[in-house]
Formats: structure tokens, sequence, C-alpha cells
């Protein structure tokens, strides 16, 4: 087989690489910055240049190459292609092809367009090796459109009774979308130093994003009554928020369809948005990579490995460690 499922990560035998490695290798292609994927201590990273200075900014000083979407690199035996996944600015699905027969690691990704990533591109494939994080069929994303509309909404209403909004999302990806869709005309736009410090590396880049104030020691939070804060999850209901004054608070996560996780998170209001693929898009993305072989890597595996071997595909799940490393920044459930 081109790949193998090895203690150290997903292994190309044929390039001597490995494809987001969750243990120390000499060569690492990674597909994101998220912590799960990108980690420290490889001797070589490769990755998309558009994912390179966020993972310099999360890693440090590391030997990193880079590659464009759709190139051509020859690894050894093997042709490597990074594909974009959708999931956050710069994420991929790494293609490899060894002596005719085509592997697809996913990464993580989703199909919605959120007008701010690269947009996901199905890739032809014998072997698909694909997250399904929310491989349940309760999960289904509203259109960004009406999620963001609410969020809006949301932020309006507090700020007319003078009151903060305050919005937990994912340090890199869930925090910039939320950003470049809000309505900036309802109040000023405040950020947490874990958020505020990917926002000045994407806008570095080219990325579009709104004008933000980033909280610091010295600023004067009650300067700013109507305000939305975007925050990490973890730092909702610490002093930190706390400071804000007379705030609600709100959370953006595809968890937020589960009634048990939001009772269990406490916030105020709960907002359905992922940056993983939901289940019907999920069904969509196998179906058009045309593979036979499927490997669903983590979320709701067994359940979504028997309904594929029901329609006919050849299904095995792979145990890996993606998804079980929380972010710096979030708890680890914030998708």
């Amino acid at each position: 087989m081109a790949l193998e499922f090895t203690e150290r990560g997903i292994y190309c035998p044929a390039g001597d690489f490995y494809i987001d490695p969750w243990r120390p290798v000499d060569r690492a292609l990674i597909t994101h910055g998220h912590a799960d994927h990108a980690r420290p201590g490889h001797g070589r990273y490769l990755c998309t240049a558009a994912a390179a200075p966020v993972i310099r900014h999360r890693l440090g000083e590391i030997v990193l190459e880079t590659i464009a979407y759709d190139e051509v690199l020859r690894i050894g035996r093997a042709n490597v292609s990074f594909h974009p996944a959708g999931h956050v600015p710069g994420s991929a699905q790494i293609r490899v092809e060894v002596s005719g027969e085509v592997w697809v690691v996913s990464g993580d990704y989703k199909l919605q367009d959120d007008g701010l990533s690269e947009p996901f591109e199905p890739v032809r494939c014998h072997h698909f090796v694909t997250e399904c994080t929310f491989g349940l069929p309760v999960f289904k994303w509203a259109p960004q459109a009406e999620v963001m509309q609410d969020i809006n909404a949301w932020w309006a209403r507090n700020a007319a009774a003078g009151r903060v909004a305050m919005i937990g999302a994912y340090g890199l990806g869930k925090a910039q979308r939320v950003l470049a869709n809000l309505d900036t005309d309802i109040g000023p736009i405040l950020t947490h130093g874990a958020v505020e410090g990917t926002n000045a590396v994407l806008r570095a880049q080219g990325y579009t994003l709104p004008e933000t104030v980033h909280v610091t020691a010295e600023t004067n939070r009650k300067e700013y009554p109507g305000a939305l804060v975007i925050a990490p999850p973890s730092a909702l209901g610490s002093a930190w928020a706390r400071k804000f004054g007379p705030h609600e608070t709100g959370f953006a996560s595809g968890w937020m369809r589960m009634r048990g996780v939001r009772r269990r998170r406490a916030m105020d209001r709960g907002f359905v948005m992922s940056d993983h693929v939901d289940w019907p898009d999920l069904l969509r993305a196998v179906k058009e990579t045309g593979a036979e072989n499927i490997y669903p890597t983590h979320g709701y595996t067994d359940i979504f490995a028997r309904y594929l071997n029901d329609q006919g595909y050849n299904a095995r799940v792979v145990p890996t460690e993606f998804g079980t490393e929380a972010d710096p920044d979030e708890p680890s459930d914030a998708a």
C-alpha cells in the first residue's frame, strides 16, 4: 500500500514521510496549523505556502518548506500534491500517488464555502482517509448567512441594552470566520490575544479582516459598551471576561447542535457553526472522490464506517491521535 498506518502516524514508505504525525519524525507533511495536526518536534515540515505563517507562529523556529496548491512534488518514489480543504485558511488535503495507486488524506475539511478559507476541492482517488468529527445524521449545518444573521442580531440586541456580547470561537479559523462576516456597523470589535495573534498573521498574508481592538492589560474595557468580544471559549467565565462588566456569552461550534453540550457549557447562546464537514457533505465528499476504500480517522468513526459498508464501500476505522490534543488556547471540543 502507498500509505501505512503506524504508531507514529500515517506513513508513506515510498517517500519516507509521514502525514500529520503525532510522534516526532524526520519528515512531516502537514495539512493545517491546528495543534492536533501540526505538532512540534519533527525534523522537517512541508505545508502549503498559505498555511506556513500560522504554523511558524505556533511552532516557532522549525525547518519548513512550502508548496503551492495543486503543485506536484516528487518525494522518493511518490508524487505528492496539496489541494484545498476549506477547513481554515491554508488548509489542505494531501494526495499521494505511488505506482498508479492514489491516496488522499483529508486532514480536517468542510464543503461549505466560508468566504475566507480556500474552498474545498474534491480529489479523485482509490483510497480516502477522512475525518468524521460530526459523522452522525443529526449534524447538518444551516447556511453560514443564516448563522451570521443570528450572531449579528444577538450582538445588536446586547449593544442596544448597553451590554457587551462575548463569543467563544476557536483561535485559528472559527474566530476569523466569524470576524470576517460581522456587521461592523453595530459597534467595535475586541479580541483576546490568542485570537489577535492569528489575526495579525493572516492580515500580513493578505486575508481581509475587519478592524479589531486587541484587549491588553492597559485596555479600559468600560470604554467599549456594546462591543462584540471574540475570545477562546476557555476565556469565557474567567476573570479576564468579568472585567468587561455586564455581558452575555455565546459559543460558535458544531457541538451546539447537541443540547447536552449547550447545557454543560452554560452559555447564554449557542450558535451552530463548524469548520468541519456535516453528515450530508461528508457523504457527498466520499462519493466525489470515487474511492472504494474509505478510512475514517476521528469522530464517530465506528458508526460512519458501518454505514459506508452497508452502502457497498470498503470502510475501515483507523485509530489516530487527531482531535485528542487541544489547541493551546482552546478546549478540544471547540470544533
